[in-house]
Order: C-alpha cells, then structure tokens, then sequence
C-alpha cells in the first residue's frame, strides 16, 4: 500500500508538474506564472513548517539535532545552487566559444542543439531523484504527509520545469520533444521514491532527519528561489494578487491536510 502510494505521488510530482509547467508556458494558462509562483511558495513553507517539522520534534530525537540538521541542510542546498550556477556559467563560455570558433560556417551548427540542454536535463534528473526520496520519506513517515509533499513538490518544480522547457525550446527541439525530454527527467522521482522507500524501510530510526532534511529544502526554494522572483516593485494590486495567491498556497496545504487527517 505504501510503496503504491509512493510511485503514484512521484509519479504525480514528477510529470504532472512538468505537464502542469508547458501549460504555464506554451498554453492558456502562460498569463498566471506569476501567480504560480506565488502560490508554489506559500505551499512550500506551509508543508515545511506546518507539517514536515512538527512531525519530525514529535519523536524522541532532541530538538538542538533536528535544528543542526535543518541549518545544514540549508547550507546544503545553498552549496548545491551555488555549483549548479558555476557549472551554467561555464557552460555558457563555453557556448561563446564555441560560436566564436565556428562563426565561419554557422549553417553546419544550425540546427545542433545548444551546448548545455543534455547537462540540463542530467541535473533536472538528480534534483528529481532527490525529491522522490524526499517523497518516498514523507509516506514512511505518515500517509497524510506523503500526499502533501507530492503536491508540494508538484508546485515547487512547476517553475524549475518552466526553465528547462525554456532552454530546450532555444536549441533546436520542438514543443513536444522538450515536453518529452523534460517528462522523462521528471519520470526520475519515482526511482527517488523506490529508492527512498527501500533506504527509510532500512533506516527508520533516521526518520526525523529525513523529514527535516526535505524541509530544508522546500524552505529553501521558497526562500531563495521563489519569492526573489515576486520581489519586484509592483502595483498595489498586483502585490495584492502575490499575497493573495501566496495565502492559496498556505490555505490548500492547511485545508488537505485537515482533510487527509479525517
């Protein structure tokens, strides 16, 4: 029953959300990013602090190790960002490069895809991988918590997608070979998730920490990815809209966990 649940959330989390983001950026729904981002934000922090948290200073490990591990794992992910941005920037002078080389005969290099699309797609694979295992905890940990965090996850990647289909879409694939490309980097959660499963089934006293570990991250994301993004100098109005659908996203975790507990 668990393990099912697990492959249908990172399964759900996985694609769904990319699906969810060539919506955003190639169909009707482009005008309401924005708002996506919003709501994916307010949907993070609540999962991590009004659900991941609390569960994990429920058991019997102290609270000052659960705080070390949450301040490390911010730490972590900071790191990570930091790598994943010198690695596209060098692949970025690389591209100029090779451009600058081959200015010549730019009609042999028309239609090859851009240098950096296949390095992409491999880190959107390990991130995704990652958030299965994240996910995979989550369930071991609680039913009602496996599902927030899918759907959490699902919000979370919506705008990370939108980027890759982006990049994609500026070599030479499609909209559907990048929605293709980009759904089967997405399809990686749900190894994540069995992986997950199998190493939380064998480390269940280690439980806490991997529910603070996936706080960190969604904290993380919302803090330092997602809200950057909404901190621009808008009309009163269009900050109205950003704190309304920032409160959707804390309300519609609020409202499915309740739902979930009974």
């Amino acid at each position: 029953m668990i393990l099912l649940a697990i492959v249908m959330g990172t399964l759900t989390a996985g694609i769904g959300s990319v699906w969810l983001a060539a919506l955003l950026s190639f169909g009707v729904l482009a005008r309401y990013t924005q708002h996506m981002l919003s709501l994916a934000a307010g949907a993070l922090l609540a999962t991590a602090f009004l659900n991941l948290l609390p569960e994990a200073f429920e058991s019997q490990v102290s609270a000052h190790d659960l705080f070390m591990t949450l301040l490390g794992g911010l730490v972590f992910f900071f790191l990570l960002d930091k790598a994943e941005l010198w690695h596209h920037g060098h692949e970025h002078n690389h591209d100029a490069l090779h451009e600058h080389h081959h200015a010549d005969a730019p009609q042999a290099h028309s239609h090859a895809p851009k240098v950096g699309s296949w390095a992409i797609l491999t880190g959107d694979s390990v991130h995704c991988f990652g958030d299965g295992v994240l996910i995979a905890s989550a369930f071991m940990a609680d039913l009602r918590l496996g599902v927030i965090a899918s759907l959490a996850v699902l919000a979370h990647e919506v705008p990370h997608h939108m980027g890759d289909l982006m990049v994609l879409r500026s070599g030479s694939s499609n909209k559907q070979v990048a929605l293709l490309k980009v759904s089967l980097a997405g399809a990686v959660t749900a190894l994540g998730g069995l992986l997950g499963y199998w190493l939380v089934e064998r480390l269940q006293d280690y439980l806490p920490y991997f529910l603070v570990v996936a706080s960190s991250s969604f904290v993380y994301v919302a803090l330092a990815d997602l809200i950057p993004q909404l901190q621009k100098r808008l009309t009163a109005r269009e900050t109205a809209a950003q704190i309304a659908w920032l409160l959707v996203g804390i309300g519609l975790v609020t409202a499915v966990s309740s739902t979930l507990a009974h």
